[in-house]
């Protein structure tokens, strides 16, 4: 048996109370140590949220506040006006009514229902109105426009249905406005409302959700001096979206006013002329370049575009052809009005000069191809008076066969066919002037005889714009300037864009003489009366298979001292270009004539 003494249990006690007294310490410190490191984990993570709530997200978070509670109420700018050259109004601006939505109301539970009610007052498709909807900013704070151009009973049922629709406010805005209706419409032009790809196109040019724009004629090419700048109210709002007070306001900029060359009066007596055949007139200043009138049809009124555009009224648009085209601007046979440049390049060339006397035929034989002449006998010898009042097919054949097809383009080209004028529209097209390059492209052989007789009576490959066909005229009428057509009044500056064609003397004198005989003895006698004074002009008949022939007539006036030059083409119409066309540049010369003696008196 073992005895331990009390003294050393004793000792045995201590130490085991020392021991287990330290590691009761050393847990509470372990235990504090772990709630402090958690709480300051904890207090780290909120700071950090807090850091990166402020100084990341901050901005965002703010303007998210912002948005809450302002609103802005975009205020589109006022289209500048257009004038005619007497200062008549052409193209303006009026206030009608459109319906809009703000981009909350689209994200509330109502939404649904408010879209149908909105359906059913404006006879639009559901889908319609969402895909406006939809085509806003995520976190846009301004009005969404569903529709414009509102009537009356469309404004009063909007009214009678307001606690029906949570977010839809209608407001009045300027709309584009043609007093004159269809008149001048292809040179006017009309605006329309931005599609999805056209408002990323014009982001970085200050375009909006929502925006107009000219997209034809005058409205497009003049843009950027018409559309004016952006403004709009600033609102602050309550939590149910009524404003409590404007916060600020940004004024719009209007466009710029702009006058362009055109005459109401020589307009609308040239689309009265014209009638309903398709085709196209011009007439311009034949010294200055300035645009006096430019009609085409099929036609149309741009004020359609100025409230919705349905399905039905793009069918009733195009029930007779394409309104849209500016047949003023398009291509097409010169047939021989082109004669004026064959002359030319006959005398210019010395081949053929002033005074040449050629021989016709009933038909010339070009390589086994027969060009007839289109009285099937041939007149006789002729000089180029006489084979121009009678617009002999085989004179003026002879006169491009000898002179060549490199000589006949070149020509072409120096009277400006073959390439854009340099008017404003930007619809112009440059017609063509074929040449031995792009026939071997096409066709894989080079020129002939028969492509310069074809070309030296206007037909074959070669295209013409009436424009163009009006700049030649002007050669002759000016005393050998070509010059270029404007739209916009310039104060004379496009005189210093003349070019000359260094023409002799005698050539410009006998293409002057030449075109008066076409009115007082061969094809043009139409102009030969009492109500005009002194005219010269050319007419022309292309062959247009499988249709009827297009018909021309180009002219000026007064012969001595030209002020006006007038193009009619009328296209598959059939008959003579003298008989034809030349009555509508008669008209039109009569309104012009006529107008200028009312305001000098």
């Amino acid at each position: 048996m073992v005895l331990i003494s009390h003294s050393k249990i004793k000792v045995i006690s201590s130490e085991t109370k020392s021991k287990q007294k330290s590691r009761t310490v050393g847990g509470k410190f372990k235990y504090i140590l772990i709630f402090f490191l958690v709480t300051l984990g904890l207090f780290g993570g909120i700071g950090s949220r807090f850091a990166y709530l402020q100084l990341v997200k901050g901005e965002e978070y703010r303007q998210k506040a912002e948005n809450n509670r302002t609103r802005i109420i975009p205020k589109s700018p006022v289209r500048g006006n257009m004038f005619d050259r007497f200062g008549r109004v052409m193209a303006a601006t009026r206030l009608s009514h459109s319906i809009y939505v703000w981009p909350t109301a689209a994200k509330k539970p109502t939404w649904p229902k408010t879209r149908w009610y909105l359906s059913q007052i404006l006879k639009i498709e559901e889908r319609e109105i969402q895909e406006k909807v939809d085509l806003s900013s995520k976190n846009s704070t301004t009005l969404i426009r569903i529709a414009r151009g509102l009537n009356f009973n469309d404004v009063t049922a909007i009214e009678e249905y307001r606690h029906l629709l949570h977010g839809v406010e209608v407001d009045a805005e300027t709309v584009r406005f043609y007093p004159h209706g269809e008149l001048a419409a292809h040179v006017l032009g009309y605006t329309g409302e931005l599609n999805p790809q056209q408002l990323q196109e014009r982001k970085h040019l200050g375009y909006r959700l929502g925006d107009f724009f000219g997209k034809l004629g005058a409205e497009a090419a003049f843009e950027s001096s018409l559309r004016g700048e952006w403004g709009g109210l600033k609102l602050e709002v309550d939590g149910s979206g009524r404003m409590l007070r404007i916060l600020g306001q940004e004024p719009a900029l209007a466009g710029n006013d702009l006058t362009l060359t055109l005459d109401v009066d020589v307009q609308r007596a040239a689309e009265k002329a014209l009638g309903e055949r398709k085709g196209a007139v011009v007439a311009i200043n034949p010294n200055d370049g300035s645009v006096l009138a430019m009609a085409s049809y099929p036609r149309f009124d741009p004020n359609i575009f100025s409230s919705r555009f349905t399905p039905d009224i793009w069918q009733q648009l195009t029930a007779k052809g394409d309104p849209f085209i500016n047949r003023g601007l398009r291509g097409f046979p010169p047939a021989s009005t082109f004669k004026i440049v064959t002359a030319t390049s006959g005398m210019e060339s010395g081949k053929y000069p002033s005074g040449t006397v050629l021989p016709t035929y009933a038909y010339l034989n070009v390589g086994g191809t027969l060009f007839g002449e289109w009285n099937r006998a041939g007149f006789g010898p002729m000089n180029y008076i006489r084979s121009m009042a009678w617009s002999s097919n085989t004179f003026y054949g002879q006169v491009g066969r000898g002179v060549g097809g490199e000589t006949l383009i070149d020509w072409a080209r120096k009277f400006g066919f073959g390439s854009k004028t340099g008017i404003e529209l930007p619809e112009e097209t440059p017609g063509l002037i074929a040449d031995d390059a792009w026939k071997r492209k096409r066709f894989n052989w080079g020129w002939s005889d028969g492509d310069s007789v074809n070309m030296s009576i206007g037909q074959g490959f070669t295209l013409a714009t009436p424009l163009q066909v009006a700049v030649m005229f002007a050669v002759v009428a000016n005393g050998g300037y070509r010059i270029q057509p404007h739209l916009l009044d310039d104060n004379g500056a496009s005189l210093e864009k003349r070019v000359s064609l260094n023409l002799k003397p005698t050539t410009i004198s006998t293409l002057r003489q030449g075109l008066r005989s076409v009115v007082t003895s061969g094809t043009g006698r139409a102009l030969s009366v009492d109500y005009l004074p002194p005219a010269a002009g050319k007419s022309g008949t292309a062959e247009a298979p499988p249709g009827k022939s297009h018909t021309w007539f180009g002219g000026f006036a007064p012969y001595d001292h030209p002020e006006i030059v007038v193009v009619a083409f009328v296209e598959h119409s059939g008959g003579g270009g003298g008989s034809t066309a030349g009555p509508i540049v008669r008209d039109v010369m009569a309104e012009y004539f006529n107008s200028q003696k009312k305001n000098n008196d």
